[in-house]
């Protein structure tokens, strides 16, 4: 039942996406008279608007007309030359995220939390105003905790020139309804990645631009290097060591990006220009000085791993504090928040939760995709950690080559001398559902043993994680394996 509304409460969330939403159904579960704040036009948070379901959607044809063009490879004939419709895509993607936000609306009036339409700033460590988008007071509102969710944005370029000639965000691709013969990607993270992928699967050249030496700096080099490989298959050409330093108008109405590589000048050239240099959280306007709330040099909220800021009843959650801009782990965040805002109100007993993340889960959708869990093999070896590790590639494994999907490889890590899972890594055809087979395994502790054990019929993709399984098995001193 909805709450009514009043001046007081429990608990105040800001911010109404993943993180927030799921910290004001978790917290009127546990008995906190709550209210959720949301300023944005429309509800839904950035995943649902514009983020992982409508990118996906977009992914998902451009995947279609990918397949379509290679069914000869099939032996199926295609008459005539396929087309790539981007309005007809676009509009599905809109009707699709239409009835995701739709969804998402009814379960936030049926939660049983106030919700509140302005923008909140804190007067006060216990206090916020609400303002309405034209600036005009509406109400003012105190409540015992808080949790402060209030997303990320994208930053204006610094990049002198290029507002001036214009740009895509990616929230500007969600919409873009005509077809760049030639697109440059500034940004290799998953973003620029998945752009990147997305314009060359419909037909566009694609030039991506890094400031480091592999795509996903935080990746392991064998992971960057298979997807690179994948993406240079597909003719997405990666400039490294890139330096972006202005943009102009080029001849015959294209744009030309300058670039300094190891000292050497460059200039590129393309038609559209696609700004996917990451984003920010949205925590100017919200007070956070007047509630002491500390920011570190990125401008993310300082939180500890219950959540908790340097104010301990005010909690963040999501993009406004990271470390990681991946939505489960935002929830994850969102959900302990509450609770433990429940525990400093005496309505739930125990010890206060903290987030772990060595079950960190990530995923991107290019072709082939990609998906992590747990431990890197880098950070295990900058951390001095006795690791083993094996791989084995998708061009050796049956239902890959049945498929035509024999890009990339399964990797598992392992502790050197116990054998248990610590990570693992895959490139290739359905890697984020793959993954979730390894997730099983760390979640309950399993060892390289019970991955080698465990019966995967046959011919499936997810055979391939027996192989290295079987390697690392081999050399695991504990004890023997029947075959």
């Amino acid at each position: 039942m909805k709450q009514k509304l009043g001046r007081t409460f429990d608990f105040i969330v800001i911010g109404g996406g993943s993180a927030g939403y799921t910290a004001a159904a978790e917290a009127v579960k546990l008995g906190m008279r709550t209210a959720l704040i949301e300023g944005a036009k429309e509800l839904g948070g950035l995943c649902i608007l514009r983020g992982c379901m409508p990118s996906k959607t977009l992914i998902a044809s451009a995947n279609r007309f990918r397949a379509v063009r290679s069914a000869g490879d099939f032996g199926i004939k295609v008459v005539g030359r396929p087309r790539f419709q981007t309005p007809k895509v676009v509009a599905r993607k809109r009707r699709l995220v239409e009835i995701f936000a739709k969804a998402h609306r009814e379960e936030i009036a049926s939660e049983g939390f106030a919700l509140i339409r302005g923008r909140a700033c804190f007067l006060d460590p216990h206090t916020v105003r609400v303002t309405s988008p034209g600036g005009a007071t509406l109400q003012t509102f105190t409540a015992k905790s808080f949790l402060v969710a209030a997303g990320s944005y994208i930053p204006e370029p610094e990049i002198p020139g290029l507002a001036k000639i214009g740009y895509l965000t990616s929230d500007d691709v969600l919409d873009h309804q005509t077809l760049p013969a030639s697109v440059i990607v500034l940004g290799d993270g998953p973003v620029g990645l998945e752009a990147a992928h997305y314009y060359a699967a419909i037909g566009s050249r694609v030039t991506m631009v890094s400031k480091h030496g592999q795509v996903l700096n935080s990746a392991d080099r064998d992971v960057a290097e298979a997807l690179a490989q994948a993406l240079s298959n597909a003719g997405v050409q990666i400039i490294y060591h890139a330096k972006i330093e202005s943009a102009a108008k080029a001849p015959r109405g294209q744009k030309t990006v300058k670039l300094r590589i190891r000292g050497r000048a460059k200039s590129i050239y393309a038609d559209e220009v696609v700004f996917a240099l990451g984003r920010n959280p949205c925590v100017e306007a919200l007070g956070l000085e007047a509630a002491g709330v500390e920011l570190d040099g990125d401008s993310h909220i300082v939180a500890n791993e219950q959540q908790r800021t340097r104010c301990r009843h005010i909690f963040a959650a999501g993009d406004v504090c990271g470390p990681f801009e991946i939505l489960h782990l935002a929830v994850q965040q969102g959900r302990i928040a509450a609770r433990n805002a429940a525990r400093q109100q005496g309505l739930l007993r125990g010890r206060c939760e903290s987030m772990d993340y060595r079950m960190k889960l990530s995923a991107l959708f290019t072709e082939p995709q990609v998906a992590v869990l747990g431990l890197t093999e880098k950070k295990a070896r900058e951390d001095k950690i006795a690791i083993r590790v094996a791989s084995h590639a998708f061009s050796d494994e049956g239902r890959a080559r049945i498929e035509g999907k024999t890009e990339g490889f399964a990797k598992l890590i392992c502790e050197a001398k116990s054998g248990k899972l610590l990570g693992a890594a895959i490139v290739g055809p359905s890697a984020a559902e793959l993954i979730h087979e390894m997730v099983a395994v760390l979640r309950f502790g399993g060892d390289v043993e019970t991955i080698a054990a465990l019966p995967h019929y046959h011919p499936t993709l997810s055979e391939i994680w027996t192989f290295p399984a079987e390697a690392l098995s081999e050399r695991t001193p504990r004890r023997r394996r029947c075959r």
